[in-house]
């Protein structure tokens, strides 16, 4: 270990509702720039550990307090103008030689702002929005914290800096839209926005105006490809998300999509929908990774490649969006609920591994106990369950990935030398009920976390639904089906084969009731954050249940390495070589697992040379 270093925010909060440490850290040169939940930015050398600077904003939020990430922007360094031809070229950004902030940290906050700030000293860019700050609420409508929140990073796609928004899950259907957003990265002036809920989604707003309401949004991060100048957003569902009797065709065109735009434009590119009228809370929830896929002649193509919380993989042509695997559009059963706008199919990604996804029988019901074992049967068998697209209805019913997948946010990692992807997924099935009720009946969720947890009939207000959901666990607090409940995987982009797979994790920090079994079973559990891969050969992985980090063989997925963290992590490791010493390292943020008490405020490097 090189340092240990507390960020002085530990993700605690008193309401349960997501107070989490989800960032990867960022490299420039001899500096390492961390974000706290609370959007403190702090800067500190690469070698040493030692604090340089740090900028307290203390942003704050009901729900959801976390940050991904920062943007990074030199004003001194050369564009990088597009290849591709029939590409927009990248709009110049210029600044004074005597202007503070010629390199500058972007960073999206809790509460809905852009900031800047001079990675040089930490103050803020006063000519940046207003004295530093972009009001990414303006346009919107009523959009409170609990309702509209940025977490991911901002993307820097050229000297436009993109934003989406997480609006949150399950509220009401009166909420603010999912309107993209393109600022100059000197001024903060909004270059372009792109709104989902119009014909022409690039249409200004007239005074008075606001973006339209409810419409598809994008939480997770961006990917950005300057050969193309496009940028590749994930998008998510409308609100609200398991009832779609209200949805419009645009809302069925953009929702659980990739969608590719002109970064100087803002223009739409090409959109590919992965999951019909989304009935489950499947968003996209991570960014594409920019690959070269290889073909059958030797050739490769540009690529996007991304996972689902579905548990599928997608492959699609860069330029175009088409698919570059088989996708199958595959009859689904429909469900009772009144004027549901139920689709006849759904594509499944059968060029491509399901990772996590099977369809489950009664003898994958698993317990601790026999007596646990009995209950997970009984409660399997007394659910209606079609497979993965089982549609929510006034039964129980149960949806298997459940809506935090899958995979998740901390997206693929790549080899690009092997043309290898490594996918970290969780295996959490989901029961849920609709509860007929009156439309305005009781008052909106506050959009957390909780909502998911066993809070009983929550209202979708607007809707003439309450909505009943809670993980399928047995009566010892374990998922019900056999394990594993998590894996690292190898995919080979040649044969579209998975090379290997091994559970990922321990209950050495977990167990039912929360009482830690201490025991070191390799029985693989949920996770939640990235990996990393390196050319030397190894996947990092942090986002278990136990508090490790893992380095795993890429070749065989040998476990070969692992450090005991004082407390878990959902935050993606990073590597950078010191250029100083030129010793290269491996980082990690710890601030708590997902379903564990111990938090923290730490983050630690490894020397992986001498």
């Amino acid at each position: 270990m090189l340092f240990p270093f507390h960020t002085g925010d530990t993700p605690i909060s008193p309401t349960g509702n997501g107070a989490e440490d989800q960032q990867t850290p960022l490299q420039i040169g001899d500096r390492l720039y961390f974000c706290t939940p609370h959007n403190n930015v702090i800067v500190v050398d690469a070698d040493s550990g030692k604090q340089i600077w740090k900028h307290e904003i203390n942003a704050q939020s009901q729900v959801w307090n976390r940050c991904r990430g920062l943007a990074y922007f030199d004003s001194t360094q050369a564009l990088v103008q597009p290849m591709v031809a029939g590409s927009s070229p990248v709009t110049p950004a210029s600044l004074p030689v005597d202007a503070n902030c010629r390199r500058r940290a972007l960073m999206n906050t809790i509460d809905a702002r852009l900031v800047a700030i001079d990675a040089d000293s930490g103050e803020l860019c006063e000519g940046f929005g207003n004295h530093g700050f972009v009001n990414l609420k303006e346009g919107l409508g009523a959009a409170d914290d609990s309702k509209y929140q940025l977490t991911s990073a901002p993307t820097l796609a050229g000297t436009t800096v993109v934003v989406g928004g997480r609006v949150a899950d399950n509220v009401q259907t009166d909420m603010p839209g999912g309107v993209l957003r393109g600022f100059d990265v000197v001024t903060g002036k909004m270059r372009w926005a792109f709104d989902p809920g119009h014909d022409d989604p690039n249409t200004r707003l007239q005074p008075g105006q606001t973006c339209a309401r409810s419409t598809p949004n994008s939480w997770a991060p961006m990917s950005y490809d300057p050969a193309m100048n496009t940028v590749f957003i994930p998008m998510g569902s409308s609100s609200v998300d398991l009832w779609g009797a209200n949805r419009t065709p645009l809302d069925h065109k953009y929702a659980t999509s990739i969608l590719a735009l002109d970064a100087t434009t803002g223009k739409e590119k090409w959109v590919y929908q992965t999951v019909h009228n989304d009935l489950w809370d499947f968003d996209v929830p991570m960014q594409p990774s920019l690959i070269d896929f290889p073909g059958k002649d030797g050739s490769t193509k540009p690529a996007v490649v991304f996972g689902t919380k579905s548990g599928q993989i997608f492959v699609l042509d860069r330029l175009t969006g088409k698919p570059l695997t088989q996708v199958e559009e595959r009859p689904v059963k429909k469900g009772k609920i009144p004027s549901e706008q139920y689709p006849q199919t759904q594509p499944f990604s059968v060029g491509m591994p399901t990772i996590g996804a099977e369809t489950l029988k009664e003898s994958d019901m698993w317990g601790a106990t026999p007596f646990d074992q009995l209950m997970c049967r009984i409660s399997f068998k007394s659910m209606r369950y079609d497979g993965l697209f089982t549609v929510p209805d006034t039964d129980v019913s149960l949806s298997f990935p459940g809506s935090l997948g899958g995979m998740n946010w901390g997206s693929l990692s790549t080899d690009p030398n092997s043309h290898v992807i490594f996918v970290n997924d969780m295996r959490l099935g989901l029961w849920v009920r609709m509860v007929p009720q009156k439309a305005d009946s009781g008052p909106a969720s506050n959009g957390g976390e909780a909502v998911n947890t066993g809070m009983g009939a929550v209202p979708l207000k607007g809707t003439p639904y309450a909505v009943n959901k809670n993980r399928f666990m047995s009566p010892l607090g374990i998922p019900c089906q056999k394990p594993p409940f998590g894996t690292l995987s190898a995919v080979d982009l040649k044969t579209q084969k998975v090379l290997w797979q091994v559970p990922v994790g321990t209950v050495q920090d977990t167990g039912p009731f929360g009482i830690k079994m201490r025991m070191k079973m390799p029985i693989g559990m949920p996770t939640l954050g990235g990996t990393l891969a390196t050319r030397g050969g190894l996947v990092f992985i942090a986002g278990t249940q136990d508090y490790y980090l893992r380095a795993f063989d890429s070749a065989t997925g040998k476990e070969v390495w692992k450090a005991r963290l004082p407390v878990g992590s959902q935050g993606g490791p990073m590597s950078y070589l010191s250029p100083k010493t030129g010793k290269q390292y491996v980082l990690i943020s710890a601030g708590g697992a997902r379903q564990s008490p111990d938090r923290g405020d730490y983050v630690i490097a490894y020397a992986l040379n001498r």
